[in-house]
């Protein structure tokens, strides 16, 4: 029994030998208990351009035949970019309300009800862009969140072009702006991506209304560890970029799967490491709650769950807030939306996504809209704002942004009753 006892206390002085060399770097691998001692303490962050903001998605990719544009074409409202959209020609699920616009362009739609002719706006247009980032300024939006591709096949001059407009409409209206990469189906995204932050986007960070947080230039990157074909990417390159980017002092968000931390259903195995990384984590959820029951759903299961790993490892979390997809009737006349932002802000994230400002394609856009049937094509099968029987002026949705943006940052109580009218 001595003898036992007298070789245990041998064993256990060579093993808190080993675990000392260990820790002082004397060779072989840390110690599995002292392995978080080595690692800095990150905590989340204060207020910022994102910390403490509402930012929205923006698109930015609608151009048409004779807007000047360099890929002239009717680019995304349209499935044959070659030809004005139309009933059997139509990439969108929602019509905009253009009478904001100065320039628009004829499509091959009937007129609307009202008799007017069916026009589309393109953001090409100087006054567009201007027009849209009025907009988030005067219904108290904090940010827009640039969407890029891949820039380097026919969209790649269109794309560039969108960034320097954007830049002049935010430095104009006193709105921030970000790059946000799109990773989807791109096939040399680290290294192309890399270039082009260097030899291009790195140029936008010069101005005073680019994003900053905690003192350093956002970037977000889209679409790493999602489980589908389009986003076939490998853990270890995927943070390689992120480090890349945060060794340029960068600030880098991950839009990432709704079940980044369950590490299924959308998302890959084995990729915690990865979304760890990650300065703010933005999961997807558009397609996956439509209604307000759902969202209460996944508050109670997986947002407050996902607040509190961000809280423990030190990462920002900015949940989206969707306005719904309109032509599958989601909205409930905005309750549904700000059922989500009551939600988000009482799950304590640190941030607010919305998807997205001007995605007429998916139907989740609050840009104005259509609000009754008087301003859509005659024998078009879109939706209205009103389709549920509850009018609804074509800028609701911006104002019941700027709303939730209000109770999300204190400025009126936490509500689960929408205080925002439909109506003006």
């Amino acid at each position: 029994m001595k003898m036992r006892n007298l070789n245990t206390l041998l064993l256990l002085t060579l093993l808190a030998g080993a675990s000392s060399c260990a820790k002082k770097g004397g060779g072989g691998n840390p110690d599995p208990v002292t392995k978080p001692d080595t690692i800095p303490h990150r905590s989340q962050s204060p207020a910022g351009d994102v910390v403490g903001k509402v930012v929205v998605g923006y698109q930015g990719w609608f151009a048409a035949i004779g807007d000047g544009s360099p890929i002239n074409l009717f680019w995304h409202w349209s499935n044959t970019w070659e030809k004005p959209p139309s009933p059997t020609n139509t990439a969108i699920s929602s019509w905009p309300d253009v009478r904001d616009y100065t320039t628009t362009f004829k499509t091959d739609y009937a007129n609307l009800n009202n008799g007017s002719e069916a026009r589309v706006f393109s953001s090409f247009s100087d006054q567009t862009v201007d027009v849209q980032f009025k907009w988030m300024k005067d219904y108290g939006i904090d940010g827009a969140a640039l969407q890029r591709f891949n820039p380097s096949g026919l969209e790649g001059p269109v794309r560039d072009a969108m960034a320097a407009k954007v830049k002049i409409a935010a430095e104009k209206n006193g709105v921030k702006f970000y790059i946000m990469y799109d990773v989807s189906g791109w096939t040399n995204m680290a290294t192309e991506m890399e270039a082009d932050w260097t030899n291009k986007m790195s140029a936008l960070i010069s101005s005073p209304q680019y994003a900053r947080q905690n003192g350093k230039p956002v970037v977000c990157i889209w679409g790493f560890g999602f489980s589908d074909d389009n986003h076939n990417f490998t853990s270890a390159s995927c943070t390689a970029v992120i480090k890349w980017f945060q060794s340029k002092g960068l600030y880098v968000i991950g839009g990432v799967p709704t079940h980044w931390r369950d590490q299924n259903s959308d998302s890959r195995p084995e990729f915690i490491d990865t979304y760890k990384a990650f300065d703010m984590l933005s999961p997807w959820m558009v397609g996956r709650i439509g209604n307000a029951n759902e969202s209460d759903g996944f508050y109670a299961n997986t947002n407050k769950a996902d607040e509190a790993f961000c809280k423990q490892y030190g990462i920002d979390y900015q949940p989206c807030v969707l306005p719904g997809d309109l032509s599958a009737r989601q909205r409930a006349h905005g309750d549904f939306m700000w059922r989500q932002f009551y939600n988000m802000t009482r799950a304590g994230a640190q941030g607010i996504y919305i998807s997205m400002f001007d995605e007429y394609n998916e139907s989740n856009q609050i840009a104005k809209t259509a609000e009754t049937q008087q301003f859509l094509p005659a024998g078009s099968n879109f939706k209205s704002l009103d389709e549920d029987g509850t009018p609804c002026s074509a800028d609701y949705y911006l104002r019941l942004t700027g709303d939730g943006a209000k109770m999300f940052k204190g400025q009126i109580s936490l509500t689960a009753t929408r205080p925002t009218k439909p109506t003006l």
